[in-house]
C-alpha cells in the first residue's frame, strides 16, 4: 500500500518503469527528493553551499529546499553527500525537521 501510494502521488516512480526495489538502500539525495515532492515541490531560493550538488542533479532543488527549511545542513559546511546511504536516524530526523516541529 505504501509503495502504491507513493507512486500514485508522484513521490517516486521507482528505480525502473516496472520496479520499485524495496530492499535497496535509500540515499540522502533520494530522501530529500521524496520529502520535497511530498511537500508540493515548492520554489527554492538562495545559494547552493554544497560542492557535491550541481544544478543539473535531480536532487538539486530538493536539497536547497531542505537547507532553506532547516531539514538538513549537510554532512559538512560544503558537502551534502547525496549518494551516501541515509541512516534510519537521519531519515527520521529529516522527517521530524520537515513535518514534526509544527
Amino acid at each position: 500500500n505504501a509503495v502504491l501510494w507513493a507512486y500514485q502521488n508522484g513521490i517516486t516512480a521507482g528505480t525502473a518503469p516496472d520496479e520499485f526495489s524495496p530492499n535497496r538502500i535509500v540515499t540522502r539525495g533520494q530522501i530529500m527528493t521524496f520529502l520535497y515532492i511530498y511537500n508540493g515541490s515548492p520554489a527554492v531560493n538562495g545559494s547552493n553551499p554544497f560542492t557535491d550538488v550541481a544544478a543539473a542533479d535531480y536532487f538539486y532543488k530538493p536539497v536547497l529546499w531542505a537547507v532553506e527549511n532547516n531539514i538538513t545542513a549537510g554532512t559538512s559546511p560544503d558537502m551534502f553527500s547525496p549518494d551516501a546511504n541515509a541512516t534510519r536516524a537521519q531519515v527520521v530526523t529529516f522527517i521530524y525537521n520537515a513535518f514534526g516541529r509544527e
